[in-house]
């Protein structure tokens, strides 16, 4: 009698690249109750007492029936037909075949009568395609699943996935009756919702099941146990209930009724391994399937990476609209478009302004915040035709304004800002403060608030310094404007040129066309400069404060006297 029981009774998936008809288990069934202690006691006292004599009484306690009626072990493979006791008595009879596949069992249990007999004696199996496979119900598994201590209720996805198979075998077609206008269920059931959301994967099933009823009385359905289940689909995939033991306890399987009996089940995968010869071919032909594969794809994609013309840099980038806060009013939507400088040119289908959804705002602190997550690309080519190291060109500029729309279809400005493209490639996240104009006096915040609408900007280019604009200074005075919110930016950009990546051309290029991109690396150079010399000149002031001030006085008699 074992003193503790494997209680893992879930399910195991594995994955094989091998055919699953290689699958081999072997199963054992044993019988642990008093009665057959008592039996197996009683043989080993009859056989200590007559060791030399054969006699019949010593016939009824031999090994091979004590095997049949107590335990058995079998060698089971992926939908092996194995009949039950129950067949064998249905089958016999022709009269009882119905289906093809009746008179097919019919045929090989005659031959099996005729030849040695059966090999299985308790263990049966039913294979995909049988009809107990595809009917088997829920409730008897679960009632015949007694390796737990205490029955489990069906959980959520045992229910849904009880009639996968009945929706496959009983599917129909649209039934013309019904009226169109009732398309849309309103008020689905619970077997409605069962009989249409659940994805029906076709899989291939087999249980196993053994029959523990008492000796002399086997044939009986009531007495079928559902053993262990085996469910593969077409990808490798392979999902055993209960998993094998693999050295662990035997699982514990109780029958029910008057005389309720405690049997044994051993699980074992005795697929045999493939050979190291067979591995190894098996792995040099993946591999050359995988080089023909890359092969083919480097034909479809061609040997020649594509390359701007030479003295042109492509610009790319991938931007996000995240958010906007700190705005007046409610339902907010962005309006934005690029501006190309001079030698900038883009494709010709390429758009080159947008409009966002409208999005209302969501309460995040004190802050309320409308998440755009409006995605839009830009693509630009920069070719300067005259190349001159004065000349600084000017990167794109992104232009935007922000509205607001109530629920009478009025919009407001709440905000303009601009957004100048990133010099350098990667990610950036960047945040741009709006402001609008601002008319003075209570009339105009009558109009705003009623009947919407306030003071725009005929050009958007003012809000930062107009590339029309020639002249020494912008004068904006007398111009009111009041601060709004603020828009958030996701920006992933890319520089493609010939001259990153040609090293002959890379000093002579980089001066011309790259350095001289809106003049960041030479105003970069003079802020370097100008830092560093803060950061002496603090570093100097910090040293002087921290001396004594009659070593201060002292030093700077001493210098008087010697520029004098």
């Amino acid at each position: 009698m074992a003193d503790c029981w494997n209680t893992d009774t879930g399910d195991s998936v594995y994955r094989s690249r091998d055919a699953v008809k290689n699958l081999k288990i072997k199963v054992r069934i044993e019988r642990v109750t008093s009665a057959a202690a008592l039996s197996q006691h009683l043989q080993h006292q009859v056989l200590s007492q007559q060791e030399d004599r054969r006699d019949i009484e010593l016939e009824t306690f031999t090994p091979q029936v004590q095997t049949g009626d107590n335990e058995e072990e079998l060698v089971v493979g992926w939908q092996e037909k194995l009949f039950s006791q129950y067949e064998m008595e249905l089958f016999q009879n022709e009269a009882a075949c119905q289906t093809p596949l009746d008179r097919q069992y019919h045929a090989e249990i005659k031959a099996l009568l005729k030849a040695k007999g059966r090999r299985n004696h308790r263990l049966f199996t039913y294979t995909d395609h049988d009809r107990y496979t595809n009917c088997l119900p829920l409730q008897k598994m679960q009632d015949t699943d007694l390796l737990f201590t205490t029955k489990s209720s069906p959980t959520f996805l045992a229910q849904r996935m009880a009639s996968v198979r009945h929706r496959r075998q009983e599917r129909r077609t649209t039934d013309s009756s019904i009226p169109k206008s009732r398309i849309i269920n309103w008020e689905p059931t619970e077997e409605f919702v069962k009989r249409s959301h659940v994805v029906n994967n076709a899989m291939q099933t087999m249980h196993i099941m053994g029959d523990l009823g008492p000796p002399g009385r086997l044939g009986q359905k009531e007495n079928e146990c559902l053993l262990v289940t085996i469910k593969t689909d077409g990808s490798g995939t392979i999902i055993v209930k209960p998993d094998f033991n693999k050295g662990r306890e035997p699982y514990r399987i109780m029958t029910e009724g008057e005389k309720r009996e405690v049997w044994r089940l051993t699980l074992e995968n005795i697929s045999i391994p493939m050979k190291p010869e067979d591995k190894e071919r098996e792995q040099n032909m993946y591999k050359d399937l995988y080089v023909r594969h890359k092969e083919y794809l480097n034909s479809l994609v061609g040997q020649d990476f594509e390359m701007p013309p030479v003295g042109t840099l492509r610009y790319v980038m991938n931007g996000e609209i995240v958010s906007a806060k700190g705005f007046e009013y409610d339902n907010l939507f962005i309006h934005f478009f690029m501006d190309l400088p001079n030698n900038w040119s883009s494709l010709s289908f390429q758009s080159l302004s947008g409009v966002t959804q409208t999005c209302r705002t969501k309460s995040v602190g004190k802050e309320n915040v409308a998440f755009f997550s409006f995605p839009f690309d830009f693509e630009a080519f920069y070719m300067s035709e005259k190349e001159s190291d004065e000349l600084i060109p000017q990167w794109p500029v992104l232009y935007f304004k922000v509205l607001s729309l109530d629920s009478w279809q009025r919009y407001r400005t709440e905000g303009y800002g601009c957004l100048l493209f990133p010099t350098l490639p990667g990610k950036h996240t960047m945040t741009c403060h709006t402001w609008r104009p601002l008319q003075t006096g209570t009339v105009s915040a009558l109009r705003r608030f009623f009947i919407g609408g306030s003071a725009e900007l005929e050009d958007l280019s003012y809000v930062r310094i107009p590339e029309t604009f020639k002249g020494e200074r912008l004068s904006r005075f007398g111009f009111c404007t009041k601060t709004t919110g603020s828009v958030t930016f996701n920006l992933h950009c890319i520089q493609q040129a010939r001259a990153f990546v040609d090293a002959a051309l890379l000093k002579k290029r980089r001066q011309k066309v790259v350095d001289q991109l809106g003049g960041f690396s030479q105003q970069g150079d003079i802020c370097n400069v100008l830092e560093a010399f803060q950061r002496a000149y603090r570093k100097l002031q910090e040293a002087r404060e921290s001396l004594p001030q009659d070593i201060i006085n002292s030093t700077s008699q001493l210098h008087l006297e010697s520029s004098a």
